[in-house]
């Protein structure tokens, strides 16, 4: 039972409302006065009869106004306030003592952690979240709120740590500890980008933590404004076509048309229709049709997969680079090309010129500038930072708050070697996203197929010696790479080598190298 007395400021009428209870013999559970003067009792439910003579006894003390019962008191109901604050916070917080120990948290570090708050409480912070010296802090005479860049479950977040001053007289406070409030960096980077910048750069939307990303993006940026013909090369799900138009976008080209032709989806002759388009009377059509190299005039065509487009079909692309002109189908007269192109693959087209498959003299054509995309393998510090800005994405799209990756699923997303790369991390969010219940991503909601976690490269039962499989090894490796890197210098750095070390590696295992820029 709780009441709330109303009265006057006069000395001693709290005791005389306390002789009363203990008259009663009444065990008194908490008091509380609040700034109005208002006193808050709290004791154990009474009998009827007992409440009616304590009411009028109560009333009758000199300076009370009125009492009546309540239904909590003033720090019960400040404490549920704050207890649905942090229910329903999406974003980890903590309070902790003037020793870094943890007193209480809210709902998202408890499912972020997967750990119940038993084996949390009392743990020092800093075992937790990293990147700051909190100790340091404590220790400080100006214990200023402050905010940095920290670590939680891997994750990035800005830590608003926000000291706790507990009053002491009239001029002075004790330091009682802080509240840490964990925020998404990526988030709020998003945010603030979208509000105060007007023009991004065509490349500022690309996830970049790895050296192999941050190498590819920044090679992007030099070749974008270049007129030559670039060659990506990349596993399925890269981002190939995303590079491809951030460097459209970032060129003087910028203010044509970016146009896309899948050279794998198309047949031969839709496809010879689609880019030269064709002249009235073919095919029975009445009308001519502007294939994509007039339609992307001043613009980019990207040639998509273009290992698959046909013998025929390159025969005709490989004449358009070298006259600068083109024929519609059906006609005769020659339309002059101002176009760049850009071309993508998935396959090793050097091998394929040994082959046979693919033209030699379109392949050195398109490989003027060449860029080749990392899987997700080769740029694991942009796993998590990727499946943030998916989260956040999607869950505009459906409508929801966006949910937090529990420490499991962090640690089954790094391990995991993603043979369908970023394509593929961002599928298997949106599924677990659409399907979720709750404001946690588990293991359990990432739906993907099994891979082996290894790849043996050598039999175990290879004929010849260990110096003969690893040079073999070597061959295959610099053959593959090759094509990637043309100039001996490029492939020396990508492989830490010196330009010499790879020259005398190339002429040992005669691997072709007619164009290298020595």
């Amino acid at each position: 039972m709780r009441l709330e007395i109303s009265c006057q400021d006069r000395l001693g009428i709290t005791q005389d409302i306390l002789d009363i209870l203990v008259a009663h013999e009444i065990d008194l559970r908490g008091i509380e006065i609040d700034e109005a003067g208002k006193i808050f009792l709290n004791f154990p439910n009474l009998e009827f009869e007992d409440f009616q003579h304590l009411m009028p006894k109560i009333r009758r003390i000199n300076g009370i106004d009125d009492v009546k019962t309540t239904p909590y008191m003033p720090g019960e109901r400040e404490r549920n306030q704050l207890s649905a604050i942090l229910r329903t916070l999406p974003d980890p917080v903590f309070s902790i003592d003037n020793r870094c120990r943890v007193l209480m948290c809210n709902e998202a570090v408890i499912s972020g952690l997967e750990l119940p708050f038993s084996d949390i409480e009392s743990t020092e912070i800093s075992e937790l979240v990293k990147g700051f010296n909190f100790n340091r802090w404590m220790e400080s005479k100006d214990n200023a709120a402050t905010s940095v860049k920290v670590k939680f479950i891997q994750q990035d977040y800005l830590a608003d740590i926000l000291p706790v001053i507990v009053p002491d007289g009239q001029n002075s406070a004790i330091f009682a500890g802080a509240v840490v409030i964990l925020k998404s960096e990526m988030r709020l980077g998003q945010q603030f980008t979208a509000f105060h910048q007007t023009e991004t750069d065509s490349f500022d939307h690309f996830i970049i933590r790895s050296p192999a990303m941050a190498k590819v993006v920044n090679d992007a940026k030099q070749i974008a404004d270049l007129d030559a013909p670039v060659l990506i090369f990349g596993e399925t799900g890269t981002g190939k076509e995303m590079i491809a138009k951030a460097c459209h976008q970032a060129s003087r080209r910028n203010k044509g048309e970016f146009l896309v032709l899948n050279c794998a989806s198309l047949p031969d002759s839709v496809a010879e229709s689609e880019l030269f388009g064709y002249a009235a009377g073919a095919y029975n059509q009445p009308e001519g049709k502007a294939g994509l190299l007039e339609l992307a005039a001043g613009g980019t065509i990207l040639l998509d997969e273009i290992a698959d487009m046909s013998p025929q079909l390159q025969a005709k692309l490989l004449r358009v680079l070298e006259h600068n002109e083109f024929r519609r189908v059906g006609d005769d007269k020659p339309v002059a090309v101002n176009v760049r192109f850009i071309c993508t693959t998935g396959r090793d087209l050097g091998q394929m010129v040994e082959e046979g498959v693919f033209r030699k003299d379109l392949y050195y054509r398109l490989n003027v500038l060449s860029l080749v995309m990392p899987s997700l393998k080769e740029r694991r510090p942009d796993i998590l930072p990727l499946a943030e800005a998916f989260i956040l994405q999607h869950s505009s799209k459906l409508g929801r708050r966006p949910a937090k990756l529990s420490k499991s699923c962090v640690d089954f997303l790094q391990q995991y070697p993603w043979p369908g790369n970023v394509r593929q991390l961002q599928n298997a969010l949106f599924r677990a996203l659409s399907l979720l219940d709750g404001n946690e991503i588990s293991k359990e909601d990432i739906q993907l197929p099994s891979c082996a976690p290894s790849v043996t490269y050598i039999d175990e039962n290879f004929d010849g010696t260990l110096d003969e499989e690893v040079k073999k090894f070597e061959r295959d490796l610099l053959k593959r790479l090759y094509p990637s890197y043309p100039s001996t210098r490029q492939l020396a750095k990508k492989l830490g080598l010196s330009h010499t070390a790879i020259a005398n590696k190339l002429r040992e295992y005669g691997i072709n190298k007619g164009t290298v820029k020595l």
